[in-house]
């Protein structure tokens, strides 16, 4: 099959795979032995959210709760039967990997095509295309969150695919006299199956729907009505688009009684917020302007260290400011900067925080949202180098462009493995204390009988049981109830276990201040082991019958 004479999986392409599939195995194979791919306490969460859909007291889809989108952990249920892939988190990485190898096809992909305007891609629009994508695939950063079960590799890569058929589309239907050949409404399809798979990955889906099927609307507004198929693309398109969002309202108002209880309910951001009523507002809370400074600090620590971060941004401007005054052709790539927007809203008005190490409150947490404008750095940098290098007069300064591009790439890369990738750093500080106590956990877990059940609260330390190999089916847990009983599951095992805790389990796990210890609190149930990590809340195994081994 073919679009503008450029094939889909040619020779390059098939090398951009290799390439990105050998810098993933390798940095993998790295993490995996140095002990870094669990670091993330929402990886170890998303993990077990998986596990849980078939390992649980009451297995099934209700275990994917409200607040994470699905699709992440549908992808990794096949690759977590074993327990061995489960302990090591082997399997919540593997939709990663797969993500990450992908995402760089799609940014190859993305630029080549459109820059190409005749039967076949230029040298200039094939270089281009192979600096994009080794922006992309080179960014220590996305090298490591690529090797653990996080969400962000899955998304960009049906981001980017998404802007590929966008793309693809708008040029298309830009061309008059090729429409029957082109076939815009395929195209229009899978950037809407490409939307389905966003929307139901991360929030920033819904929004990159929206100011998709807002392009697409604008884009097919002249469109001649006869001959094209395009209306009923279209149509096909909408539906795809919307079906994300409408689904995960559906299942929440059918479930949870509130069609909004991801964005409200009780395991929310806001509500999460909320529960720090002595602490200050975080940056940005109410101004769009700080929320947006915040995003883009991110984005910059996401991809470089010291005086490079202000080069990249300013050539990501330039790139951006030359292809939407040079060529309309190029518009569409601006769909690329969605993630700005979203995150400005998010961080303003949606109680999400992004807190970084060089501005206050100088932590870290959620530095990791920047890695979602990378695509766009990728791009429009690229594109900045081939428009500048369209403007010079003779092939010296055409190579000095080159070199100076490659330059700014290696040089950021070396800075940022020196100083350590910033979202491993920001793993890694967030962990300690909790893997301290979970592993210490785990230890005195694995001593109980082998046939014990327990009651434990999942939320906070599942990777205590993850690392200890417990099955959850024997742990009696917040998931084991009928959640659409509101406010609460009267005859639920989670509520009756909480209410009676010496007739359904034979150990009790309690940290302080999750609902298991507030439950057993003056029970007088005699306590086998504590563990105390500084920084950490204790946690006590009590023993709820006197003849319990």
């Amino acid at each position: 099959m073919k679009t503008d004479g450029i094939r889909r999986w040619d020779g390059e392409t098939v090398l951009v795979a290799a390439l990105a599939a050998a810098v993933s195995v390798a940095a993998f194979l790295f993490y995996l032995r140095h002990g870094g791919i669990l670091l993330y306490g929402d990886a170890v969460a998303h993990i077990n959210i998986a596990r849980r859909v078939f390992d649980s007291r009451t297995p099934g889809l209700l275990q994917l709760g409200t607040v994470w989108l699905p699709l992440p952990h549908l992808l990794m249920i096949p690759f977590l039967l074993s327990t061995w892939t489960w302990q090591s988190g082997v399997g919540g990485s593997i939709p990663s990997l797969v993500a990450y190898v992908f995402g760089a096809i799609g940014v190859f992909r993305l630029v080549r095509g459109a820059l190409s305007f005749h039967s076949a891609p230029e040298s200039a629009a094939r270089l281009t295309a192979w600096t994009a994508a080794i922006i992309f695939l080179a960014n220590p950063n996305l090298i490591y969150l690529q090797a653990t079960a996080m969400t962000e590799p899955v998304y960009l890569a049906l981001f980017i695919w998404a802007t590929v058929y966008f793309s693809e589309f708008a040029k298309q239907t830009g061309m008059a006299d090729d429409y029957v050949q082109a076939s815009p409404s395929s195209s229009l399809a899978k950037c809407g199956l490409c939307l389905l798979g966003a929307c139901l990955t991360r929030y920033d889906g819904w929004f990159l729907a929206a100011a998709m099927g807002a392009g697409v609307m604008a884009m097919t507004r002249k469109v001649p009505r006869s001959g094209l198929g395009v209306r009923r693309g279209v149509r096909v398109f909408i539906l795809l688009a919307a079906a994300g969002p409408a689904l995960w309202l559906a299942y929440n108002a059918v479930i949870y009684r509130n069609p909004l209880e991801f964005a409200n309910g009780p395991y929310s951001a806001r509500a999460i917020e909320q529960k720090r009523p002595n602490s200050p507002p975080h940056p940005g809370a109410d101004n769009l302007r700080v929320a947006a400074s915040y995003f883009l600090k991110s984005a910059q620590l996401n991809l470089a260290e010291g005086n490079w971060r202000k080069l990249w941004l300013f050539l990501l401007v330039a790139g951006t400011l030359m292809a939407m005054m040079f060529d309309h052709r190029l518009w569409p790539l601006l769909m690329l900067w969605a993630p700005l927007p979203f995150y400005m809203l998010s961080v303003a008005y949606s109680g999400v925080p992004i807190y970084l190490p060089v501005w206050w409150p100088f932590s870290y947490y959620n530095v990791r949202y920047g890695i979602e404008l990378l695509p766009a750095f990728a791009v429009f940098v690229a594109l900045a180098a081939y428009f500048a290098a369209g403007f010079a007069r003779n092939t010296a300064i055409k190579a000095a462009i080159g070199v100076g591009i490659a330059a700014l790439v290696a040089g950021s890369c070396v800075s940022v493995w020196r100083a350590k990738p910033v979202c491993y750093t920001e793993a890694w500080t967030n962990s300690r204390t909790r893997m301290a106590l979970e592993g210490e956990l785990a230890v005195r877990i694995s001593q109980l009988p082998g046939d014990s059940t327990l009651l434990m609260y999942l939320g906070d330390h599942v990777g205590a049981l993850q690392g200890a190999g417990i099955p959850l089916r024997r742990v009696i847990s917040e998931g084991n109830h009928r959640t659409w009983r509101q406010p609460s599951d009267p005859e639920g095992l989670w509520e009756q276990a909480l209410a009676n805790p010496m007739q359904y389990a034979d150990f009790v796990i309690a940290v302080d201040g999750d609902p298991v210890a507030a439950a057993v609190a003056g029970r007088g149930l005699p306590p086998v082991a504590e563990v105390c990590v500084p920084g950490q809340p204790r946690a006590t195994i009590y023993r709820t019958h006197p003849t319990t081994r």
